[in-house]
């Protein structure tokens, strides 16, 4: 399964390790009430459902007995058999035709890639939720999931560890990718005003992991070292995608309604990390860190703004309450999904969030501070680079 993302531990323990259930994955990936059992099959229509996240749910709602049909939207034909091909842009007004016969829409098309240009990003993202939200209202959908991320709660250095489901979403509002998520749980938020009778469901997974995931957060594993900031300790809480598509299996079947976060039970500590990865870690004052990455992201060196920067030396763990007590449980631990990232980061090399090449990224012995401030290579190249322009 390939996964581009372009177009925890529970609140009443304190055990840092992942907890281990005894329930085998398909018992408690297929938990949910009684009264579930009874309700018709919906028709389902997925958008971005020929690539990442999109595609990996209408594989598994093609193969779901819950499911009596998945409608797949994208921009471009897939190669999943057994569902209804649609193409259509998510932003196109004329996608509520697209929708025709949908019960259920599930919104995944969003652009989330970490070199992705703010303001086309942005549009691209808001603008298609809109059009969904507006479209399955005219369509008469009954209910609209989106996709979004734990990432809108905002990463602070004073965050509870871990994060209730109902705290306050305290992202900040700048061109950052949780700007975008942010701004579309507001277009969520105000949706039962504007269309009545239509239920809107947020999903929110912590940090992905999975194949050809790419985002921030794996790009911090392919760094020489594990950047921190003095005076507060990340805590690593991460959501493979094959969790995600089943809690969203789950909430299709009607296990769950309202908003919830997803991701592995628990939390990993720093030094947790460190010894799984191998990696070792540096610490700055955060004074210096966030001002050397903005720096770097004005000269076009880095690709994300610095308050990106948060969400991996900051806590943004979330307990997936909700889910547990639906009787949802994620199949992948903490530790479990780690590998899994360190796996996938085999043969890539990133400063601050930019892809380099092998070269580059021990161009230096100086690993202490290539994590946020790059190598002087990479500096001297920009400089260069906007003399010339």
């Amino acid at each position: 399964m390939t996964v581009t993302l372009s177009r925890r531990k529970h609140t009443v323990t304190n055990a840092r390790r992942p907890v281990r259930h005894e329930r085998s994955d398909q018992q408690r990936n297929q938990a949910q009430p009684n009264n579930t059992r009874d309700q018709p099959m919906p028709v389902v229509a997925v958008t971005g459902a020929a690539h990442g996240i999109g595609r990996a749910l209408t594989l598994r709602l093609a193969a779901s007995p819950d499911v009596k049909k998945v409608i797949a939207i994208d921009s471009d034909r897939g190669d999943i058999t057994g569902v209804t091909w649609r193409v259509a842009d998510v932003r196109d007004p004329a996608l509520a035709g697209r929708l025709a016969g949908a019960d259920i829409v599930v919104h995944a098309d969003h652009d989330l890639a970490p070199d992705s240009e703010a303001r086309p990003r942005r549009a691209y993202n808001v603008r298609g939720t809109q059009t969904v939200l507006t479209a399955a209202a005219a369509g008469r959908v009954g209910r609209v999931v989106l996709v979004t991320s734990a990432m809108v709660y905002g990463a602070r250095p004073d965050n509870p560890v871990p994060l209730a489901e109902d705290m306050p979403l305290a992202a900040d509002t700048d061109s950052s990718v949780a700007g975008d998520l942010l701004e579309i749980e507001q277009l969520a938020h105000r949706s039962p005003r504007a269309n009545p009778g239509m239920a809107v469901t947020v999903v929110r997974p912590a940090a992905l992991v999975g194949d050809n995931v790419d985002t921030l957060v794996t790009r911090h594993f392919e760094a020489p070292r594990l950047l921190t900031v003095k005076g507060c300790a990340p805590r690593w809480q991460f959501c493979h995608v094959d969790d995600l598509v089943s809690a969203l299996e789950f909430t299709v079947r009607g296990g769950i309604t309202g908003d919830f976060a997803v991701g592995c039970d628990g939390w990993l500590e720093q030094d947790e990390v460190e010894e799984i990865s191998g990696l070792k870690s540096v610490e700055l004052p955060a004074r210096l860190t966030f001002g050397a990455a903005q720096r770097l992201h004005r000269v076009g060196v880095t690709p994300a703004p610095a308050i990106d920067l948060r969400y991996v030396v900051y806590p943004w763990v979330v307990d997936c309450a909700a889910l547990r007590a639906a009787g949802w449980r994620p199949a992948v631990g903490n530790a479990e999904a780690l590998q899994v990232l360190l796996d996938q980061r085999k043969g890539r090399h990133a400063l601050a969030g930019r892809r380099i090449a092998r070269k580059e990224a021990t161009i230096t012995a100086a690993g202490a501070t290539v994590a946020v401030i790059g190598t002087a290579a990479i500096v001297r190249r920009a400089r260069r680079r906007h003399r010339s322009d």
